[in-house]
């Protein structure tokens, strides 16, 4: 674990911008090429070709893609009852946080006779690649399947990789139950984002990808959303980081435990802690240190906290500085007065405050979504919501009064940028006014 300090006033731009890198994952140009050729073969050899790479990667063996009727049924009823209740309220909040995203469409009359309108449509196909690598991840099925519901998706299709039984781990299938969902896939991977994309003899093609992944699974929904034949996506993910801005008033047990829980995601998941005092960064080390002991997942997290970053400021507003320019997926603000930094965040995810708000409740039951952009693209992006799963249409209508005023500003345009086509459009039709005005 890097235990380092970093002392953010007098530091170089250089070496402020070094202080906040991302760790290095595998070359980009090895991922891209291996996801390439999944791709090709998923395109060129369907179902097999499924069925052959679960067998490679996944060191399993699958005949049936689809998850039949009787396995979902089954699955939730040997779910452990606590578990299913768990999911069902976890269910239930998601669902009414999102029910409060549901896009409106407006009308106005922009001037006398010309009215225009913003309507919106869902997405009609979606795909919701569910994670498995190191654990099956039921939560990550809730944030993506609740807001297509709530949007109105005409075809929810799940993928999700085999455990080494060849099945879809049975507490996703649960939740899948619970939320009505019908078309399960067993498939992981860049071959499970290709299927998806391009549809085989079972798996059905699909307008948009969601759902985060490892470097293989992101890399081929890049390379599926940049083909014109294949999907888009929802955005391109990384490994799952938080920042937190912490005062002298912290509990540091409370801030390791934070700092932990993302941690134990994956090694080259990224953890900062940010505070204006240096007794509260050194008291959370120490805390690290006893908590890790008893951490099932200890050489993971161990592993992430070697790009883990201690960085004292000279006040909280620097601290908010220093986050901004980061651009965390997850934001933890644990002091004295948390909202009072809230004017001064540019850039997060998702913004967990106080301490009695650990990141852990938005992960799972609060209501928010988790899928979030990591790798700074919160400063262009925002998560998933309800907005992700539906397009809007503009539309507008004029009248012959309409026309009348709004088309001569249209014929000069037109004619501005020597496109006398669409010039005569408009002028065509003044004259057929003109005609008419004076028979």
């Amino acid at each position: 674990m890097e235990q380092n300090i970093i002392v953010w006033e007098g530091l170089t731009e250089e070496e402020k911008t070094k202080a906040l890198e991302r760790p290095s994952r595998q070359t980009a140009a090895a991922v891209s090429s291996a996801v390439r050729t999944v791709i090709r073969d998923v395109r060129e050899n369907g179902d097999e070709a499924i069925r052959r790479l679960t067998k490679k990667y996944d060191e399993t063996e699958t005949q049936e893609l689809r998850v039949s009727r009787d396995e979902l049924k089954l699955a939730l009823r040997q779910i452990d009852p606590e578990l299913k209740k768990a999911l069902e309220t976890a269910i239930n909040n998601i669902r009414r946080f999102h029910d409060l995203q549901r896009p409106q469409g407006f009308k106005a009359e922009i001037q006398p006779g010309i009215v225009c309108e913003r309507i919106f449509r869902p997405v009609e196909k979606v795909g919701l690649y569910v994670p498995a690598g190191t654990s099956p991840l039921p939560s990550t099925l809730l944030m993506l399947a609740i807001p297509a519901q709530i949007a109105g998706c005409q075809r929810i299709v799940v993928m999700s990789p085999p455990s080494r039984t060849g099945r879809i781990d049975s507490t996703i299938l649960a939740a899948a139950e619970i939320l009505g969902l019908e078309e399960i896939y067993v498939g992981g991977g860049a071959q499970a984002i290709a299927a998806m994309a391009y549809g085989t003899e079972t798996i059905p093609q699909v307008h948009k990808i969601f759902g985060p992944g490892n470097l293989f699974v992101t890399e081929a929904k890049l390379q599926v959303a940049f083909d014109p034949g294949g999907a888009t996506i929802d955005g391109p993910a990384g490994p799952s980081e938080v920042l937190i801005i912490a005062d002298g008033d912290a509990n540091p047990a409370f801030l390791a435990a934070d700092l932990l829980s993302q941690a134990e995601h994956d090694r080259d998941s990224q953890v900062l802690l940010i505070s204006s005092d240096i007794q509260i960064l050194e008291a959370v080390q120490n805390e690290i240190r006893r908590q890790l002991e008893t951490l099932p997942r200890r050489e993971i997290a161990d592993a992430a906290l070697k790009g883990s970053r201690w960085i004292l400021v000279k006040d909280l507003d620097t601290a908010a500085e220093v986050s901004n320019r980061y651009g965390p997926e997850h934001l933890i603000i644990q002091a004295r007065d948390p909202r009072k930094l809230i004017p001064q965040i540019q850039h997060a995810g998702s913004i967990f405050l106080g301490p009695w708000t650990p990141e852990s409740l938005g992960d799972y039951a609060s209501g928010t979504n988790h899928v979030l952009p990591t790798n700074g693209f919160v400063r262009s992006m925002s998560g998933v919501g309800v907005d992700s799963f539906v397009r809007s249409m503009s539309m507008q209508e004029a009248t012959a009064i309409g026309l009348k005023n709004l088309g001569p500003v249209v014929q000069v345009l037109a004619a501005c940028e020597q496109l006398e086509a669409h010039r005569r459009a408009v002028s065509v039709r003044l004259a057929f006014l003109e005609k008419e005005l004076w028979r």
